[in-house]
């Protein structure tokens, strides 16, 4: 392991010194390219440098206990040594856990489906309870957001709302979100004040890059049509939105959300080829599954994975038993704990499989 670190952080070094370079600097892919490649290879070299210091204080105490006469120093070597054992073990496990290899996906940014499912109206009102909390994370985490389309329930919330979110570790904080979530609540339109159930589905698609997915441009049909979004007039009364077909999938996307045509063709063309890197990335994850069956599930967008009970308070992840009682705090976007817990099972389930369990 130690091998592996220091050949990391020499990389560190070398990716700071080219970062600096003015034809890195006047290059915008390289130097993004080098930027994220220096923060990555930045955090395992701090715990990297950290881990270190404890090894240099261990061999220090345990040579004070080895050499030192002075039995009041051999004391306060001990007393150190039984701290500075245990902080190794906890900075030697978040390495190894740091130099797994990464899902190649997680840094990917994504394409986020949100649909309202069973439930007809209280739905599509859940539905855009559960956008606005993803829309409240992405706040706090600093990612941009561009909506991509989108379709209003009668009574409020979406049909449907599609959303292209750019950020740091989009992927690798999001993948486990898909699936389907469940509500039990009084509903707005229900007049006896009876608790319903009703469902949302999302689904969380890692950007394609054109390398990932070739599309013949012959095997798509393209429509046009007025917008019926809020645009203003001057997008109402022009064929400024795009629908897209795959002839060879039947797979259909549209992009109504720019005033030009041009713009709303390359986003929709964008969450058509993420779409087909969907179907791909299933086909692999599935022969994976076909070997085991993980924790936290495959991220298939008809697993049940989630329920929010409103009359409670109570927010229940399935997949890892993880119940929560600040439902309130949680659609303001307070999903971190989620996040990590599952991160966490997978991280487990990978370690598992690395030794052969």
């Amino acid at each position: 392991m130690i091998e592996q670190l220091e050949s990391i952080r020499e990389r560190f070094d070398e990716v700071a010194q080219q970062i600096v370079q003015a034809e890195v600097v006047s290059d915008p892919k390289r130097f993004m390219k080098l930027s994220k490649e220096y923060k990555e290879l930045e955090k395992i070299v701090q715990q990297y440098m950290a881990y270190r210091q404890t090894l240099t204080e261990i061999e220090n105490a345990r040579e004070v206990i080895a050499t030192e006469k002075d039995e009041e120093f051999r004391d306060m070597a001990k007393g150190e040594l039984d701290e500075l054992v245990p902080r190794r073990d906890e900075q030697e496990a978040i390495l190894k856990e740091m130099l797994m290899p990464k899902d190649p996906n997680d840094s990917r940014n994504i394409i986020l489906e949100v649909r309202g499912g069973t439930g007809g109206d209280e739905a599509a009102i859940f539905a855009g309870d559960i956008f606005r909390m993803y829309q409240r994370f992405f706040e706090k985490m600093g990612w941009k957001m561009t909506l991509v389309d989108f379709t209003e329930g009668s009574s409020g919330g979406y049909k449907e709302i599609v959303v292209e979110v750019e950020g740091e570790d989009v992927y690798g904080k999001m993948k486990f979100e898909s699936g389907v979530h469940r509500v039990q609540r009084v509903p707005a339109t229900e007049t006896q004040g009876r608790i319903h159930t009703s469902a949302a589905s999302v689904a969380v698609l890692p950007e394609a890059e054109e390398v990932d997915v070739e599309i013949n441009m012959n095997d798509i049909r393209k429509d046009t049509f007025c917008s019926s979004g809020a645009g203003g007039q001057s997008v109402n009364t022009t064929y400024s939105a795009v629908r897209l077909t795959h002839i060879p999938t039947g797979l259909v996307v549209q992009c109504q959300d720019e005033r030009s045509q041009l713009k709303n063709f390359d986003k929709a063309l964008t969450v058509l080829r993420s779409r087909l890197y969907e179907i791909k990335l299933k086909a692999h994850n599935d022969a994976i599954a076909s070997q085991r069956k993980t924790m936290v599930g495959s991220g298939d967008r008809s697993d049940k994975i989630r329920t929010y009970n409103y009359p409670q308070s109570r927010v229940t992840d399935h997949r890892i038993g993880l119940t929560v009682y600040n439902l309130p705090a949680v659609m303001e976007g307070d999903i971190t704990q989620f996040i990590e817990q599952l991160r966490i099972a997978e991280n487990a389930e990978r370690l598992k499989e690395g030794a052969g369990v």
